[in-house]
C-alpha cells in the first residue's frame, strides 16, 4: 500500500476544515488544536501545497525539529523542506562554529533571497537566537555566477580571497577553492555541493556541481551563487533577526510560543555575561547586535500570519501577544497512540479493538523487512488481524477519530 492513500484521506481533512481560509489571510492569528504525533505532518504538508506560502516551523528543541523535518521531506521533498539549525557555537566562542550547520544556514538564506518558490523551513529556539547579515550586506557579499559572463579567472580569484575562502589543492568542504588551469573549484556556503566553474578566455564557459568523493559532475547549470561564511561576526556587518529576514506573507507555526520567549531570553542572558568577560583590547559587537532575546521576537511575529499549534486553551500573555481577545480555533479529533512496548499481543489486541470499533489499522514500517517480519509474526499468532502496512517511518503514531 502507498503512502498516497493515506495522504489523500488528509487532503480530504484539510479540505473539510477552515484552515485553508485562514492561512490564506495575511496577518491572521489563529491556532490548530489537538493534532497528535505525525498528523501534525500530513496537516502541514497538505495545507503547504494548498496555500502556496512560505511557512516557518518552530519547534520546542533541535531534536523534535529534526523528527517533524524527516516526515515533511518524506510527504513532500527535500526541496521544499528546509532545515534551519543554529550554528552550534556559544555566543563569542567563533572557533566552535560548525560548518555543516552554518551551510544549512546559508542554504535557507540563499532560498529566501533567490525568491524561488516557497519552501517550509524548520527551525528551533537557539536557531532564532542568532541574528543574521541583512539582505542588502549577503548581496553584497554574494558573487553570482552565469554561463557566457565575462568575468576572468583572476577576478573570481579575487573575489573569494576577499570572502576569506581558503586556496587548497582540492575542495573538501565550504569555504575552500581550488584552481587547475582554465577551471575553478569552489565550494560555496549556499550550496551543499561544490561548483565546478570552466572558462574559456575570460568568459565563463560551463558551471557544474560536482561530488568531493568521486569528483564526477552531478548537475550542469546555467547560474549559481557564491557565498560566504555568513556566520564570521564581524563589525562591519549590519544583522537582523532571522523573522526579519523572512518574506512578509510568510506563515508561522509555533508549538509553544511562552517557551520560544523564555528559551531566547536565557541564552541573552548567557550572551551579555560571555560579553563581559571578553578582552577589552578587541572590539567586539555587542549582544544586542548579534543575538535576539523573547520580546523582540515575539514583538516581530506580530506582523506575520500566526498559527498556535496546542491544546485548546490560551493564557493572557498569549492574547496580548495575538493581539486580540479571542482567536479562531481549527480543531482535529486526533489522540496518541497507545504504547505497546514490544508486546505483540497488545499491539494485536488493539487492533481487533480499532476493527470492531470501526477504525482502520495502519501500521508505518520503516523497511519492507520490518513489514514482512511483522506479517510473519502476525500470521504465526492471529491470521485474522486487520491492517495495512507502510513502508514510510513516522515520527510518532496516532490515532485519528475524524
Amino acid at each position: 500500500m502507498s503512502k498516497q492513500h493515506i495522504i489523500k484521506i488528509y487532503e480530504q481533512i484539510v479540505k473539510e476544515k477552515q484552515l485553508v481560509e485562514y492561512l490564506s489571510k495575511e496577518n491572521h492569528h489563529f491556532q490548530i488544536s489537538n493534532l497528535v504525533g505525525s498528523s501534525l505532518s500530513f496537516v502541514i504538508s497538505e495545507s503547504f501545497k494548498k496555500v502556496e506560502k512560505p511557512f516557518l516551523l518552530v519547534f520546542n528543541d533541535k531534536e523534535e525539529a529534526a523528527y517533524y523535518l524527516n516526515d515533511l521531506e518524506q510527504l513532500l521533498n527535500d526541496k521544499d523542506v528546509l532545515f534551519y539549525p543554529g550554528s552550534y557555537r556559544r555566543p563569542y566562542q567563533i572557533e566552535e562554529t560548525d560548518n555543516a550547520n552554518v551551510l544549512l544556514r546559508s542554504e535557507v538564506l540563499n532560498r529566501i533571497n533567490s525568491r524561488k518558490k516557497p519552501a517550509i523551513i524548520v527551525t528551533y529556539p537557539e536557531a532564532l537566537f542568532e541574528q543574521v547579515v541583512t539582505k542588502a550586506e549577503l548581496n553584497r557579499n554574494t558573487l553570482k555566477v552565469t554561463i557566457n559572463d565575462k568575468l576572468g579567472l583572476d577576478f573570481v580569484n579575487e573575489v573569494l580571497f576577499e570572502y576569506h575562502f581558503n586556496r587548497v589543492d582540492f575542495v573538501s568542504e565550504p569555504g575552500e577553492f581550488s584552481v587547475r588551469g582554465g577551471i575553478i573549484d569552489v565550494f560555496s556556503f549556499s550550496h551543499d555541493e561544490p561548483y565546478r566553474i570552466e572558462f574559456f578566455g575570460d568568459e565563463v564557459d560551463s558551471i557544474r556541481t560536482f561530488d568531493v568523493e568521486t569528483q564526477l559532475s552531478t548537475e550542469k547549470l546555467t547560474k549559481i551563487s557564491i557565498m560566504p561564511n555568513v556566520e564570521l561576526k564581524t563589525l562591519v556587518e549590519k544583522r537582523e533577526t532571522f523573522i526579519k529576514y523572512i518574506a512578509d506573507k510568510t506563515v508561522v507555526f509555533s508549538k509553544d510560543l511562552e517557551l520560544l520567549s523564555n528559551t531566547l531570553d536565557k541564552l541573552f542572558v548567557k550572551a551579555e555575561e560571555a560579553f563581559t568577560k571578553l578582552s577589552t583590547a578587541i572590539n567586539h559587537a555587542k549582544p544586542n547586535e548579534l543575538f535576539c532575546n523573547g520580546n523582540l521576537i515575539k514583538k516581530q511575529l506580530q506582523d506575520f500570519t500566526f498559527v498556535e499549534i496546542g491544546s485548546i486553551h490560551h493564557s493572557e500573555s498569549k492574547e496580548k501577544m495575538l493581539n486580540q481577545v479571542q482567536h479562531d480555533i481549527v480543531s482535529f479529533n486526533t489522540k496518541p497512540q497507545p504504547s505497546f512496548n514490544k508486546q505483540f499481543e497488545l499491539l494485536m489486541e488493539d487492533f481487533h479493538k480499532n476493527t470492531e470499533n470501526g477504525f482502520k489499522n495502519y501500521l508505518f514500517c520503516d523497511s519492507q523487512k520490518q513489514a514482512d517480519r511483522f506479517h510473519d509474526i502476525f500470521k504465526d499468532i492471529d491470521a485474522k488481524i486487520e491492517y495495512k502496512t507502510l513502508v514510510f517511518p513516522l515520527y510518532q503514531g496516532f490515532i485519528d477519530v475524524e
